[in-house]
């Protein structure tokens, strides 16, 4: 299965450069935010074939087919092309998210950016790896001392959003300087140490499931917003089900857990 997830990442990242920078047709899905192109449809096709050749009987969920659900123990979490309004846009921030349950739990999971060939993969209880070779532990930095990544949708719920806009100022008066691209880059950075931490208001479980292990396994941690831990719930309404999440270093997490559970 490890194999077949690098593999499988690795091909399939191949399919956005054919389309990356050229005209488009864009499809609008649940709001102005959130757009699919051929280039998603087809990425996703690639990867669910490769799949279903090697293991038919195991589960699927994936951003553009919904839950395939064969009642196996294995589940695959699929994103074709995270960062698809990047993308569109001819900005080179996007890349292709593969997961591996077991039960409720995320044993395997990988990141692929095919613009720079680097390619992300992490096995639960043996680290994380960037191109094969280890990732060090996310160094340990003070708020101040940091880049933070504060992501945000389009909402009609006001509340939620003006909370977030609280979250927003709150880390513009504390951290070194705020960054967004609204992807897996945001996430990646912090496994990296480049940024301190990430805040994404408006994340799906094929958004989160690989990144959240590639982060924990290089010392990190991700929790929702108000610092509980994420559980995945393997049912069909998990499709639709929005995850307000915190990524970064144990010490910075708990520290704005609190704050963040305020605002």
């Amino acid at each position: 299965m490890k194999d077949l997830l690098i593999s499988v990442l690795k091909n399939s990242g191949k399919i956005p450069l054919d389309y990356f920078d050229k005209p488009l047709t864009e499809q609008r899905k649940e709001s102005q935010s959130s757009i699919v192109t051929e280039a998603d449809l087809a990425s996703e096709r690639i990867i669910i074939n490769m799949i279903r050749e090697r293991f038919p009987e195991h589960n699927i969920i994936s951003e553009e087919s919904g839950y395939s659900n064969n009642g196996s123990e294995y589940t695959w979490i699929i994103d074709p092309l995270d960062g698809t309004s990047n993308f569109a846009s001819g900005i080179p921030w996007f890349g292709v998210l593969i997961a591996l349950l077991k039960g409720n739990s995320v044993t395997m999971g990988g990141a692929y950016l095919p613009v720079h060939d680097i390619l992300y993969f992490a096995e639960l209880g043996k680290g994380a790896l960037r191109n094969g070779k280890p990732l060090p532990l996310i160094k340990v930095k003070e708020l101040k001392n940091s880049l933070f990544a504060f992501c945000v949708d389009y909402s009609e719920d006001a509340v939620f959003l003006n909370r977030g806009m609280e979250i927003y100022k709150f880390l513009i008066k504390n951290s070194r300087n705020t960054r967004s691209t609204n992807c897996l880059l945001d996430f990646l950075y912090v496994a990296e140490s480049k940024f301190g931490g990430v805040v994404n208001l408006y994340t799906k479980v094929w958004d989160i499931a690989a990144l959240g292990l590639i982060i924990s396994e290089a010392g990190g941690i991700m929790k929702y917003i108000d610092g509980n831990d994420i559980q995945f719930s393997l049912r069909g309404e998990i499709t639709e089900e929005n995850f307000p999440v915190i990524a970064g270093s144990v010490q910075i997490v708990d520290s704005l857990k609190e704050v963040f559970f305020s605002c």
